[in-house]
C-alpha cells in the first residue's frame, strides 16, 4: 500500500482507515478456516461497516468457531458452568454476535465454504450464501468472487513470524495476492499476532513483509478457541477398530477431527502397545475371518515397526497421540534421492551408511566433485555432519581437510570420517492447519524448538494434492490411507457427506474429495469412508446405508472401501452386483432384507442371491457383547486421551440427548414419566447434577419441570435408579 510492506503496529483503527482509503466502500474480507482468523482487525472493520452504510462488506471464511450458548433453557443450564470453565475468556467475533441475533446491518454479507456439521441446516441466510468449494480450490474462488483482503492469525518467536494453525489457505493466497498487486489490483494482506498461537514451522515461517500491515501487541493475545474432545460411542469405537487393520506399518494416514478420529487412534495404540489384546478383539469380531485377504493386503494387525507419516489437512490431537505411542514416527524428507534409498531399505532415519555418498554420487543426486550446493544438502540433512566449512577445493574440519573431488577413490574413503550420525530435517507430519483442546496448544508450545519442527504446516494445494512436486509427494505418501466420514452411502458405493434431499447444506465438501481423487492417483492409496450404518432411534431409525440417493459428494466412480460398525466393504473397481453384496453385508440387518429386494427389484443382483449368513447378524447388541469385556480392561474408552469435561457433565449431556430421543420417539411415555416425576421426592444420587443445573430450588413452576425433566433422563438413561 502506497509501496509499503510489512507495516507492523498496535493501532488497528489506524490499519483499518488506511484499508479503508487504499480500497474504497467495496470490501470483500476473506479469512481461513477455524483458528487462524484476525479477529481485532475484523472486528473494528465489522463496526465501520455498522457505522457507515456506504461500506459494503462482505465477510468470506469457513466454519467460524462459537463459543456455546444452547438454545432451551435446559441446554444453556449444563452449558453455563462448563463455558465458564472451558471457554475462559474466549470471545466470538462481533459480526457472528449480530448474525446469531438478527441485526447485522443489511450493507454486511457473512458467507461460508464449510460450517459445522448440522448448524445451518435451519438457516436460510446461510444457504443462500453457502459457497461449495474444494478445499484445494477456496483461494482461487474467493478471489474470483472479489475478495480484497486476506486477514489471519499469526504466531512469534523471537523476531520470526509464523502462520501458526492456518497454512492452509494462508500460503496460496500471499503468493495470489503479490501476483494480483504486481498487476494493478488492489489487495490487501493483514497478520495478526497472537503469541499464544504455538509457532509452527514447515512452509508456516514467513517474513513481516509478506503483509502489507502486522497487527501486534499486548492486546492481540487472547485466549484460544479450544475444541472439547467429542464422547466416543460404543459405535465409534467398533469402527475405529475396523479402519485400523486397513493402515499399513510404514504408511500414510490421514483423519479428521472428532470421535471417529480419536476411535481409530485409540485402536491404533492398543494394536502397538498391546498387541494381543488387539488380536484378540480383532479375531472375535470376525474381522479376519471375513476380511483377511484385504487387512493383509491393505492394511495389518501387528506393531508398528516403522511407524506412520500423517499427510493431513487437519493437524489434531490424534496425531500428537500417535507420536507419543511411538507411531507416527515414519520421517519423510524434502529430497528425492533420499525418499528413494529410504523406501527401497538402502537407508533410515536414523543411520547413516558409510556408502551413502557413493549412493547418492551413482544417483547423480550430488556431483563427484562436490560443489557448494551440494556441501549445503548434505549438510542440511546430516549426511555430513554439523561444523564444516566449504572452501571451494576441499571440506574442512578444524584442522582437517577433506578434498571434494570424489572421482578420486581415496578422497571418498576419506570423507567418511565426516559423515554424520543420523539423517536431520525430517517431518512426521505435514498438515495445513489444526485446532484441539487447550492441552493440544500447550503440548505444542511446551515442545522444544528442534522437535516441534518435526510438525511440518503447509498449504492444502500441497496437503491434499499431488500437483507441483508430484514425484517426491508420491515417494512420501506411500501406502496412504485417507480416511474421511459420510453420512450416508448407496449400496451402488456413492456417498454422501454435505447436502441433504432437498438441497440444504450439512457443512461442506472441504477437502474430501481431493483426497479421494488422491487416494486413486497413488497407485497403494486407498480412500476409506466411514459411515454409521444407521441415524435416530425407535420408529425414527433409518439405514444409512440406502438404495440411492440423488445427492453425492463422492461418485461411485470413485468408490474404494466403505466402513460401518460391522466390517468393510471392499468396492473398488467391482462390479454393480458384488458392490451392493458387499454394500448390504455392512448394513444394520434390520434393513437388510429391504435393500436387497430393492436391488433385485431394479435387476442390479441375481434373483437367487442370499445374504451369507456370517453377515445376518449386524445388530448393536452383538458389538455391545464384544467390546464390554474389553471395556471392563480398560480399553475402548469413552475419552482414552482426556476430556475438559467432568463426569456428571457428560452423564447429564448423554442423559439429556437420550431423552430428547424419547419425546421424539415415545412422547406418551416422555409425558407419563414426567407425571411420576411430579408426586416423587428428588433422589439424592441426583444432588450433584441438580446443582449443576442450578435448580436445587425452583423457583417456578417451569423450574419445577425442567428438574423433573433432568431426572427423567437420569433413571431412562439408568444413571440413578
Amino acid at each position: 500500500m502506497n509501496g509499503r510492506m510489512g507495516v507492523v503496529t498496535n493501532d488497528v483503527k489506524e490499519c483499518v482507515d488506511q484499508v479503508i482509503k487504499y480500497l474504497g466502500n467495496d470490501i470483500k474480507a476473506s479469512m481461513p478456516l477455524g483458528l487462524g482468523k484476525s479477529m481485532i482487525f475484523i472486528n473494528e472493520l465489522y463496526r465501520r461497516a455498522k457505522e457507515n452504510p456506504e461500506i459494503k462488506l462482505v465477510i468470506m471464511t469457513a466454519l467460524t468457531l462459537e463459543v456455546p450458548k444452547g438454545k432451551t433453557d435446559l441446554e444453556k443450564r449444563i452449558l453455563k458452568p462448563i463455558v465458564e470453565r472451558v471457554f475462559n475468556g474466549v470471545r466470538d467475533f462481533d459480526f457472528i454476535v449480530d448474525y446469531r441475533n438478527g441485526t447485522m446491518p443489511e450493507n454486511v454479507t457473512f458467507t461460508e465454504m464449510y460450517s459445522k456439521a448440522g448448524s445451518i441446516l435451519n438457516d436460510a441466510r446461510a444457504q443462500m450464501n453457502h459457497t461449495a468449494s474444494n478445499y484445494s480450490h477456496a483461494v482461487r474462488d474467493g478471489v474470483n468472487n472479489g475478495a480484497n483482503i486476506f486477514a489471519q492469525m499469526l504466531s512469534k518467536y523471537n523476531s520470526s513470524y509464523s502462520m501458526g494453525c492456518n497454512t492452509d489457505l494462508g500460503v496460496d493466497a500471499l503468493k495470489v495476492y503479490h501476483e494480483r498487486r504486481k498487476n494493478g489490483e488492489k489487495c490487501v494482506t493483514i497478520g495478526e499476532v497472537n503469541t499464544n498461537l504455538p509457532f509452527m514451522y514447515g512452509d508456516a515461517v514467513i517474513n513481516e513483509s509478506d503483509y502489507d500491515f502486522i497487527l501486534e501487541g499486548e492486546e492481540y493475545n487472547l485466549p484460544l478457541f479450544g475444541a472439547p474432545k467429542d464422547a466416543i460411542t460404543l459405535r465409534d469405537h467398533m469402527i475405529g477398530l475396523n479402519v485400523s487393520t486397513l493402515i499399513k506399518d510404514g504408511g500414510t494416514i490421514q483423519v479428521g477431527i472428532g470421535a471417529l478420529g480419536d476411535a481409530i487412534v485409540s485402536s491404533l495404540i492398543m494394536r502397538n502397545e498391546h498387541n494381543d489384546v488387539y488380536n484378540d478383539a480383532v479375531n472375535k469380531s470376525g474381522l479376519i475371518s471375513k476380511y483377511g485377504s484385504l487387512i493383509e493386503k491393505c492394511g495389518g494387525t501387528g506393531v508398528f515397526e516403522y511407524g506412520l507419516y500423517g499427510s493431513s489437512e487437519m493437524f489434531i490431537d490424534a496425531f500428537l497421540q500417535l507420536y507419543k505411542s511411538k507411531i507416527l514416527k515414519r520421517k519423510v524428507y524434502s529430497s528425492i534421492p533420499l525418499m528413494k534409498l529410504i523406501n527401497n531399505g538402502e537407508l533410515s532415519a536414523d543411520s547413516i551408511p558409510e556408502d551413502i555418498i557413493d549412493k547418492l554420487i551413482g544417483m547423480k543426486a550430488v556431483n563427484q566433485k562436490l560443489d557448494h550446493d551440494d556441501f549445503l544438502s548434505l549438510t542440511k540433512y546430516g549426511i555430513l555432519k554439523q561444523g564444516l566449512e566449504f572452501t571451494g577445493d576441499a571440506i574442512k574440519d578444524g584442522n582437517e581437510s577433506y578434498p571434494v573431488d570424489l572421482s578420486i577413490p581415496e578422497n571418498l574413503m576419506k570423507i567418511r570420517n565426516i559423515l554424520g550420525k543420523e539423517l536431520t530435517g525430517g517431518e512426521v507430519i505435514c498438515g495445513a492447519f489444526y485446532i484441539g483442546p487447550q492441552s493440544f496448544y500447550k503440548a505444542l508450545n511446551d515442545m522444544p524448538e528442534e522437535e516441534r519442527m518435526q510438525f511440518g504446516m503447509s498449504g492444502v494445494e500441497k496437503v491434499n494434492q499431488l500437483y507441483g512436486d508430484e514425484e517426491l509427494r508420491r515417494l512420501q505418501r506411500k501406502d496412504g490411507r485417507f480416511i474421511n466420514t459420510g453420512m450416508n452411502a448407496s449400496i451402488f458405493g456413492s456417498i454422501s457427506s454435505d447436502q441433504l434431499t432437498d438441497g440444504r447444506v450439512v457443512s461442506g465438501i472441504g477437502g474430501q474429495y481431493d483426497f479421494a481423487a488422491m487416494a486413486h492417483a497413488l497407485k497403494d492409496g486407498r480412500l476409506i469412508m466411514m459411515i454409521k450404518s444407521v441415524k435416530g432411534s425407535g420408529k425414527n431409525l433409518k439405514s444409512n446405508i440406502v438404495f440411492n440417493y440423488p445427492q453425492c459428494s463422492i461418485p461411485r466412480h470413485l468408490r474404494d472401501i466403505v466402513v460401518t460398525e460391522y466390517g468393510m466393504a471392499d468396492i473398488r473397481g467391482k462390479n454393480d452386483s458384488e458392490i451392493i453384496a458387499a454394500m448390504i453385508n455392512i448394513a444394520d440387518s434390520r434393513f437388510q432384507k429391504q435393500l436387497l429386494e430393492q436391488a433385485k427389484k431394479a435387476k442390479k443382483i441375481s434373483r437367487d442371491y442370499e445374504i451369507p449368513e456370517e453377515y445376518r447378524n449386524n445388530t448393536p447388541e452383538k458389538n455391545a457383547e464384544l467390546i464390554k469385556p474389553y471395556q471392563e480392561q480398560g480399553y475402548f474408552k469413552v475419552f482414552p486421551f482426556g476430556t475438559d469435561f467432568k463426569m456428571e457433565e457428560v452423564m447429564l449431556a448423554s442423559s439429556m440427548r437420550a431423552l430428547k430421543e424419547l419425546a421424539s420417539d415415545k412422547p406418551l411415555k416422555l409425558l407419563r414419566g414426567l407425571l411420576l416425576e411430579a408426586i416423587k421426592p428428588v433422589p439424592e444420587s441426583a444432588s450433584v447434577f441438580i446443582r449443576h443445573m442450578e435448580l436445587e430450588k425452583p423457583a417456578s413452576l417451569k423450574e419445577r419441570i425442567a428438574r423433573n425433566m433432568v431426572i427423567l433422563a437420569l433413571r431412562n438413561s439408568k444413571v440413578i435408579k
